[in-house]
């Protein structure tokens, strides 16, 4: 692929991902994105990002953050957290998903990340989020109207900005971990099962920042 046909490739992405939020901004000006990062693993926190853009956002390469390198997500982290109108993270470590199990601390984490965008926005707009979208969760509990988006992060605009925040965030978590825990490989697999991570286990034991509901199997 050329420059210039990747370079089109990027615009095209940005016009038909930017159009998907437009649509829900005919009738709701502010709109909040959110996704989470960190379902999987073995180890470490799930976090999730809520991100409300402005209407004339432009940054272009925002996609899906699996499908970025680690490189391009540290790039569009600092301006997606420079000219966002507001954006917000919730953590949920190891314990909690261990005592309410994973689908509700990814819950949990998702409606801190809107609490605190919303505070930030009222702060800023004098004017809270009007709608949430979401990549294929509802939350209960919260008196926003919310759409939840089969494959969101690769449809709409915020959702995928979201799925990028919460994916730095998340990753920086655990190399900061990995300078605690040095034989796990938490620099490289951020607390997935990989084989050096396994090997790990089972060299030297378990660390407070493991999921055990997660590694019920190895009899630990």
């Amino acid at each position: 692929m050329t420059k210039e046909e990747r370079q089109q490739m990027l615009e095209e992405r940005f016009i038909r991902m930017k159009a998907f939020d437009d649509e829900f901004r005919k009738e709701k000006v502010y709109i909040a994105g959110i996704d989470e990062a960190g379902r999987g693993p073995l180890a470490g926190p799930v976090v999730a990002a809520c991100v409300v853009l402005p209407r004339d956002f432009d940054v272009m390469g925002i996609d899906d953050s699996k499908k970025l390198s680690e490189k391009k997500r540290e790039e569009l982290f600092e301006k997606i957290t420079a000219k966002a109108l507001a954006y917000g993270v919730g953590i949920a470590d190891n314990s909690v998903i261990d005592e309410i199990n994973i689908l509700q601390a990814t819950k949990q984490a998702m409606k801190d990340a809107l609490e605190q965008a919303n505070a930030r926005l009222r702060e800023k707009e004098q004017q809270g989020v009007e709608l949430v979208l979401l990549d294929a969760v509802e939350l209960k509990d919260i008196s926003l109207p919310q759409k939840a988006i089969i494959k969101g992060d690769a449809k709409s605009l915020s959702i995928a900005a979201a799925s990028i925040i919460a994916k730095v965030t998340r990753d920086r978590i655990m190399l900061g971990y990995h300078s605690q825990h040095p034989f796990y490989g938490f620099d490289k697999n951020k607390g997935y099962g990989t084989k050096a991570h396994y090997e790990g286990i089972e060299r030297y034991g378990i660390t407070p920042i493991h999921r055990r509901t997660f590694l019920k199997n190895l009899n630990i």
